[in-house]
């Protein structure tokens, strides 16, 4: 079965793109809880996320830090909170969520409205922080 997650890996369906590598892909929640909130997949189908394997796990972990790291250096943030649901869409995924408190993590939040441009400013501007830190 195809996700939301699978179409926008294959570029069916558009997203602002933060980083990728050839296992995982991260991009910016169209709905997010605060500014900035950026999901991070692995680009295989797997549903549930401890159903990866170590390897794959591994992985995305590290791929997921190296964005939280950029987002943390560019959004005003006292820290990167991290949130696996893995309800929302069947396939797994990794939020990171800038937050000042706590409760900045729940996703009973009102979503905050963000315009397509500051979204496409703001992928564009954590995709050249993520290429700078790790090249």
């Amino acid at each position: 079965m195809s996700t939301i997650f699978s179409k926008i890996i294959s570029g069916e369906i558009p997203c602002h793109k933060v980083a990728e590598d050839d296992r995982c892909l991260a991009f910016l929640d169209i709905r997010p809880v605060v500014f900035g909130h950026t999901l991070v997949i692995p680009k295989i189908e797997v549903n549930y996320y401890f159903d990866l394997d170590d390897d794959y796990l591994c992985h995305l972990n590290l791929f997921a830090k190296k964005v939280a790291k950029v987002l943390d250096q560019e959004i005003d943030c006292l820290r990167v909170g991290v949130m696996i649901a893995g309800l929302e869409v069947p396939h797994a995924h990794i939020h990171l969520i800038p937050i000042n408190s706590i409760a900045d993590l729940s996703f009973t939040n009102k979503r905050v409205e963000v315009s397509s441009s500051d979204m496409a400013d703001l992928a564009k501007k954590l995709s050249a922080s993520f290429k700078t830190m790790n090249e």
